[in-house]
């Protein structure tokens, strides 16, 4: 198991946008199948995906709510690499002629979910179907080539419906389980999966506590005795709480049409998306159709045409259905003499090699870069 996965990834932190992808295909299904049978919903409306981190001992849980799996389909689709539930769904809804269901469904090689392995020496899935009265838990390590399935039994581990993967981490990888680094690993690979995605957080408020002062003495006047009294006063403390926080946006600008979005929110997707302060020179926002289909906005940065040549090739962001792919192509889908040019680019056309990490040579490819030629010459 660990020599496949490592021979297929080559880059660790992507496990996160795998398991990721395949709980928002588990949540899409559901969507899909509940407009026919509305009852698959009984246990829930909800449709979303939770992620909570044991930094201590290195744990990682990922939650979604989603259509889950009976004993069966855990066999079927864990129990054989390489076996995918999106592509067998996919398969089921072309027979039946169904058209436009697939846009938001991202798995394609039934190889994701082995991505776990890079960062974790044993993962158990507990997972429940609507179909089922039983919550099933697959277990497996890293280094066996084998795995249980038994019935949960605990009452307090048992979900209403959907699936719960849990991730015990490697020693050197368990730096992957603090809040913070889940958090920056959604917000570039998933920030635009279609469904929301919940990190648990540690959080704080302020409130105005009393404290005691040392006791004054204060004389009274005539023969009295000197009395003592407390004088209050108050201070500003930090009260700590845990909580879910919504880390993800579900509407990618691209995807909006253009007169729907204004020159400021193009700007400030712009400054945040590539961590600049000035505004872009000038913007396109556009789509193709035909051989290649794609979503793409463009922009030429406020920069002198003598520091074109400087500029770092990384600035063109791929994503496919909406997942961030790769930003570097090295001259792939832009010339050296366009590197200046920054912006996104999301299509569900183009070749993926298995690990979804690099963009196959291809005829389609190439052309890519066509369109975004005649942008940049029309604009700079």
């Amino acid at each position: 198991m660990d020599l496949i996965v490592h021979s297929l990834y080559s880059n660790k932190e992507v496990f996160l946008r795998e398991l990721v992808s395949n709980a928002s295909d588990a949540l899409d299904k559901l969507r899909y199948l509940s407009v026919t049978d509305p009852d698959l919903l009984k246990d829930g409306p909800e449709l979303d995906i939770r992620i909570q981190t044991d930094k201590d001992n290195g744990i990682i849980t990922i939650t979604d709510s989603g259509i889950g799996m009976t004993r069966q389909e855990l066999v079927d689709s864990l129990g054989t690499i390489a076996s995918s539930g999106t592509a067998k769904f996919l398969k089921t809804l072309k027979e039946s002629q169904e058209a436009n269901v697939d846009s938001n469904l991202i798995g394609q090689f039934g190889v994701g979910f082995y991505s776990a392995f890079l960062v974790s020496d044993k993962v158990a899935v507990s997972t429940k179907s609507p179909k089922s009265e039983q919550q099933y838990v697959w277990e497996a390590e890293a280094e066996s080539n084998s795995y249980t399935i038994r019935e949960e039994t605990d009452p307090e581990k048992l979900i209403p419906r959907g699936t719960r993967l849990t991730l015990y981490l490697k020693r050197d990888d368990k730096g992957f389980a603090h809040p913070e680094r889940i958090q920056k690993l959604l917000k570039n690979y998933s920030q635009f999966v279609s469904f929301p995605i919940y990190t648990w957080q540690e959080k704080g408020f302020t409130k105005e506590v009393e404290v005691d002062e040392d006791p004054a003495e204060v004389k009274t006047e005539g023969d009295g005795e000197p009395k003592k009294e407390v004088k209050k006063k108050t201070k500003t403390v930090v009260e700590k709480y845990w909580d879910w926080e919504l880390t993800n946006e579900t509407q990618p600008i691209w995807l909006r049409t253009p007169k729907e979005v204004s020159t400021e929110e193009y700007n400030e997707f712009y400054k945040k998306t590539f961590n600049e302060y000035l505004d872009p020179l000038a913007s396109s926002h556009f789509t193709t159709e035909g051989e290649v289909e794609f979503r793409s906005i463009l922009y030429v940065p406020a920069t002198k045409k003598e520091d074109i040549t400087d500029r770092k090739t990384k600035n063109i962001r791929l994503y496919v259905k909406r997942v961030f792919i790769s930003d570097d192509f090295d001259g792939e889908l832009f010339p050296r003499y366009l590197s200046f040019v920054k912006g996104v680019v999301d299509s569900n056309d183009l070749p993926l090699n298995v690990s979804r990490e690099i963009l196959q040579e291809s005829r389609i490819v190439s052309s890519l870069w066509g369109y975004f030629y005649c942008f940049c010459a029309f604009q700079y």
